[in-house]
């Protein structure tokens, strides 16, 4: 495996994310070391207690990715960057825009550097479908994200690294999504599950479908590169009713800073977006290095194409998403 023999930290390592990708990495490979850079001492603490089989492998750094100086002296030795690390409320993002900058732009600006200058081979940014036609601050910090690790490829000069990004939006039963919602309700006893808008779609994709498309980012990236899972839609009116058969469905109406539809490719990205067996990859429009090519395997898809929740060509029923629901750990 790409990961056996190798220094990895991951930024944010304590989220979801991060306890996820750590657990799949020590099962499946051999690596030389795992950092675990966050800024939470307690979080810190319950994953060292979590993980204290492999305290010769993990290591835990208090860090801010705002804190250019310490994230230097993190990633001394380390090969692979795994940033996970941003403020994600799109509410606290949209009320507080300044913190959602410093951490979400201004700390992709600190990583591109300390990656660039302290030997790092790789770095793999996470993104999300708010970053694709932003309608929110939230949306907006990691467009300007992606963008800064898109064309920090310009700047690796004779340096052996690159960088790239996977996308995709809320995994099942993460924090703050629908799921959680609809059960926190269903154990209070409601008997009707609020819908802000009956057309509304979203993808289903888990916690370890995003850790290995991120490991296939690694293995296979050149350089610019936006990796985007292929995976099954659902309406959320089919949610409610897996998750309580024959409720009550109001209408709410659609809350501000909300999409109908995840969008992962934009009609304007398919001029340069190629689809594998099981992902996309948006190339970037701008070449940056000698080092960007297409990867073997891909075929270009038309003009005009676009990959969203809402037109996606495999969709879950009602009995798919129970069935699935089964194996979703929800977020506290």
């Amino acid at each position: 495996m790409i990961l056996d023999g190798k220094t990895i930290l991951i930024t944010g390592g304590t989220g979801s994310f991060g306890k996820c990708f750590t657990k799949y990495v020590l099962k499946n490979s051999n690596p030389k070391k795992i950092i675990i850079y966050s800024r939470d001492e307690y979080k810190q603490f319950i994953m060292q207690n979590e993980f204290k089989e492999y305290s010769d492998v993990l290591r835990f750094f208090i860090g801010d990715v705002r804190d250019k100086d310490r994230l230097y002296r993190a990633f001394k030795g380390v090969d692979y960057v795994i940033h996970a690390a941003a403020l994600k409320q799109v509410p606290a993002c949209e009320y507080n825009p300044n913190e959602a900058i410093k951490t979400n732009i201004h700390g992709a600006m600190n990583i591109i550097d300390a990656a660039l200058d302290c030997g790092v081979k790789k770095v793999v940014a996470l993104s999300t479908d708010k970053a694709v036609n932003p309608v929110n601050l939230y949306g907006g910090t990691k467009l300007v994200s992606d963008k800064l690790f898109i064309a920090a490829n310009a700047y690796s000069g004779m340096n052996d690294i690159n960088f790239s990004i996977v996308r995709y939006g809320n995994v099942a039963g993460s924090r703050g999504s629908i799921i959680p919602f609809f059960n926190k309700l269903i154990k209070d006893g409601k008997k009707e599950l609020p819908i802000t808008d009956y057309r509304m779609t979203r993808f289903w994709i888990s916690l370890e479908e995003g850790v290995k498309l991120v490991l296939k980012a690694l293995e296979d990236a050149r350089g610019g590169e936006t990796f985007i899972s292929k995976i099954p839609s659902f309406k959320i009116t089919d949610l409610a009713k897996a998750m309580l058969p024959d409720c009550e469905m109001p209408e709410v109406g659609i809350r501000p800073g909300e999409k109908l539809h995840e969008i992962m490719v934009t009609t304007e990205d398919s001029m340069t977006t190629y689809e594998y067996d099981r992902h996309f990859i948006v190339y970037p429009q701008m070449v940056f290095s000698d080092r960007q090519t297409v990867l073997p395997g891909g075929k270009k898809v038309e003009d005009g194409f676009s990959y969203s929740s809402g037109n996606n060509t495999e969709w879950l029923t009602v009995e798919d998403i129970q069935r699935l629901l089964k194996d979703v750990e929800l977020e506290h």
